[in-house]
């Protein structure tokens, strides 16, 4: 018996979200990106994967000591240029995490975490409004039958972001990386969001097109709306990593975290959330919590038996390697290889009939709250397929 079983999804999604601006989904590379069918999932499956969330986000929040040393964040490998401002949002209570992602296997054994989308998390749109047509268009959607409150919890935590920062202009600019529809569309996501959450100027652009000033009475960040109509935002959602703002762009990441200590601006995700998106935190969540029953051992060494090898700020999958009794096998090409790796002991993902791999995907928000599934015959990827789940 295969580990997954699904439903076949009838109907076109397509018109929904073209009408939405996310040709990107339906289109050229992606047109076969989103699944025609749902994994169907068992409701005390979906219960423990939005609870292991929780609970992963409390041991992650547990293991950071404080005040945190340089010798952790050394051990992270979080660029020194951002240690001040790591520091200075884990200790602010202003500095609010709006979201991440976690990664999970589904094993015999229960959920175990392979790594956390801490600081820019992406497939927003996927999980929070295209896996919902996909059931709409099915003829398939009932308020029960998915697990799916993506959209809810960002609105509820922007509306916190933005009560425990009064003193700040309640406007909004959401920035990504140049030439990224996709990026582009889940920020539109989290502005539709934000909207909702109560601020009241919010804007999307491109990080090339945002304005920073840290001197005179241009002091801030700014965008321009319109032609010539140029806005100061008190709010930044950069979608955009910490640590390529850092090592592609020093000086600017310098005037922003200039702005951030002087209440002049306030970035989400904080900084602090690179704690957690280092991968290297997978082997002192280990140390901390040795056979914790969500966790799989993990390491800064090389482990014996069957493990994982992934570069500690590595993205998409790059630079993941297979190994078996310390030799590589199955390998994801990248940009990656060259930074110090953490290993971790291998979790054999669920299969289909076809023999397909599924990740897990729960999306944290102040809470676990959204699930999403990508598959693929090999390592799961950034360009793997998403798979929308219905609960059974």
């Amino acid at each position: 018996m295969p580990d997954i079983s699904l439903l076949p999804l009838s109907g076109d999604v397509t018109p929904a979200v073209r009408s939405l601006g996310w040709d990107w989904v339906v289109e050229e590379d992606c047109q076969n990106y989103v699944a025609r069918e749902a994994v169907q999932l068992p409701e005390a499956e979906a219960d423990a994967l939005l609870e292991a969330a929780d609970t992963l986000y409390e041991l992650l929040l547990q293991a950071i000591p404080d005040p945190i040393p340089d010798t952790l964040l050394r051990l992270l490998a979080i660029p020194e240029l951002l240690w001040p401002a790591v520091r200075h949002s884990w200790n602010d209570d202003r500095h609010w995490h709006l979201y991440g992602r976690f990664d999970l296997a589904q094993t015999p054994e229960g959920p175990k975490l392979l790594e956390f989308n801490a600081d820019t998390a992406t497939s927003i749109p996927e999980t929070a409004v295209v896996q919902w047509a996909s059931l709409v268009a099915a003829g398939q959607a009932s308020d029960d039958r998915q697990a799916n409150g993506l959209f809810e919890g960002l609105q509820a935590q922007l509306t916190e972001w933005l009560q425990r920062n009064p003193d700040l202009p309640p406007t909004l600019l959401l920035v990504h990386l140049p030439d990224s529809a996709e990026d582009a569309a889940n920020c539109a996501v989290v502005a539709e969001a934000a909207a909702e959450a109560g601020f009241k100027h919010v804007h999307i652009c491109s990080v090339d097109a945002m304005q920073v000033s840290v001197v005179g009475k241009d002091r801030g960040v700014w965008a321009e709306q319109a032609p010539e109509q140029w806005r100061q935002f008190g709010f930044l959602f950069k979608l955009v990593p910490w640590e390529i703002l850092a090592a592609e762009e020093p000086e600017l990441t310098a005037d922003l975290l200039q702005l951030l200590q002087s209440r002049d601006l306030i970035i989400a995700n904080p900084a602090y959330t690179l704690l957690f998106q280092s991968k290297a935190i997978l082997a002192l969540l280990w140390q901390c919590f040795p056979q914790h029953p969500l966790l799989l051992e993990a390491s800064l060494s090389e482990l014996p038996g069957h493990s994982v090898r992934k570069p500690l700020l590595g993205r998409e999958g790059q630079n993941v390697t297979e190994m078996n009794a310390r030799q590589p096998g199955q390998a994801v090409e990248g940009e990656f290889a060259g930074q110090t790796q953490v290993y971790q002991c291998f979790a054999h993902l669920p299969q289909d009939d076809r023999q397909r791999f599924y990740q897990a995907g729960v999306f944290w928000a102040g809470s676990g709250c959204a699930i999403g599934f990508r598959r693929a015959a090999g390592f799961i990827t950034n360009l793997s397929e998403f798979v929308p789940h219905v609960v059974a």
